[in-house]
């Protein structure tokens, strides 16, 4: 009887795969196109091939073009008309869609006029526009369809007394009215739904996971943003780690270029064990002590050699770029091990 042996799936000790994994990857990023991609439905192009890897492995606040992608429950996913009703429901509306905001600077008032035919194609009523403005100025005049601000006098900070509201701060509440979300869910926008397979699903512009979760409609345990740090904000590192093997292996796939899962794993795992994202940039990952050696072996030489020179700094020579400057052997695979060997004792 044969016993199934239980077969780890391991590497050489002392293997330099760091260096590996990053020659993996860097090698077909050469090969990279700098194409944009038109997502079908979304009049957005998203970044794919190179800029887009950059953006990951940067750990970008927000990418240049943030997507959302919400699979729905069961009951709306088969119905399309159903899914277009979501799908308005949660696409942001701003005051500029469904009024004309204007400012009088001589009287100091804002004029918001209501434009019934744009707000009912985007089913909002006058009354939802009023109730939109009034949570933030709540001192408001309603004229047949005008809603209008009127500016008094403001305190100064310093000395207390009161003066008229400055014009150029008008003018800014002009435009933040006008960016005013008044249906929908603020930093979700242009959503439309797309057909997979016997399902219907919604792609729209933006990165809100919170606003879209609490829909009764759509299926929280299938929710999707290109937007790795909005996810680590929301689900945590290990979703954050997963995404960005999850993005990473689709640029690569996009550009029809095969790369070792592994290599892309372990380069989540750099970025994710601390417990934050952390990007890889010119110094290697972010918040890590790099040797001067291979500070200076990158970029901008003599600026590292003279500035370590002034802070006396040492280099232990740990790497493999450093090694190879100096001429000596890498400390990393072979040249790790040191044979000893156990001589016989002379008579």
């Amino acid at each position: 009887m044969t016993t199934k042996k239980q077969f780890q799936v391991s590497i050489t000790p002392y293997e330099a795969v760091g260096v590996v994994a990053a020659q993996s990857l860097g090698e077909p990023g050469t090969q990279m196109t700098m194409r944009t991609f038109h997502y079908a439905g979304v009049a957005e192009h998203v970044p794919t091939g190179l800029p887009r890897l950059i953006e990951i492995v940067d750990s970008k606040k927000e990418p240049k073009k943030p997507l959302i992608e919400l699979y729905l429950k069961s009951s709306y996913a088969r119905s399309a008309s159903q899914a277009e009703e979501v799908a308005r429901d949660l696409s942001s509306v701003f005051v500029s869609e469904v009024a004309t905001v204007e400012d009088d600077l001589s009287d100091r008032t804002i004029a918001v006029i209501y434009n019934e035919k744009e707000a009912k194609g985007l089913g909002v009523t006058f009354a939802a526009l009023k109730k939109a403005i009034e949570l933030t100025y709540p001192n408001i005049k309603v004229l047949d369809n005008r809603i209008i601000i009127q500016f008094g006098k403001q305190k100064k900070k310093t000395s207390g007394e009161e003066v008229d509201v400055s014009l150029k701060s008008i003018r800014k509440t002009t435009n933040k009215i006008r960016e005013t979300v008044v249906k929908g869910i603020k930093g979700i926008t242009r959503a439309v739904v797309i057909r997979d397979n016997d399902e219907y699903f919604i792609r729209a512009a933006g990165s809100n996971l919170v606003g879209p979760i609490e829909h009764p409609a759509v299926d929280q345990t299938r929710i999707y943003t290109n937007n790795i740090k909005a996810i680590e904000k929301v689900f945590g590192i290990e979703a954050a780690r997963n995404s960005i093997i999850r993005e990473i292996k689709q640029v690569m796939d996009m550009q029809k270029l095969f790369v070792d899962i592994r290599h892309i794993m372990l380069i989540a795992d750099a970025m994710c064990f601390s417990g934050t994202v952390k990007s890889i940039g010119r110094h290697g990952l972010s918040g890590e002590r790099v040797g001067v050696l291979a500070r200076a072996a990158f970029e901008e030489t003599v600026k590292h050699l003279v500035n370590a020179s002034a802070n006396s700094e040492s280099d232990n020579l740990i790497g493999v770029t450093e090694n190879i400057i100096v001429g000596q052997t890498v400390p990393v695979g072979t040249g790790k091990i040191k044979v000893a060997i156990k001589s016989k004792k002379s008579k």
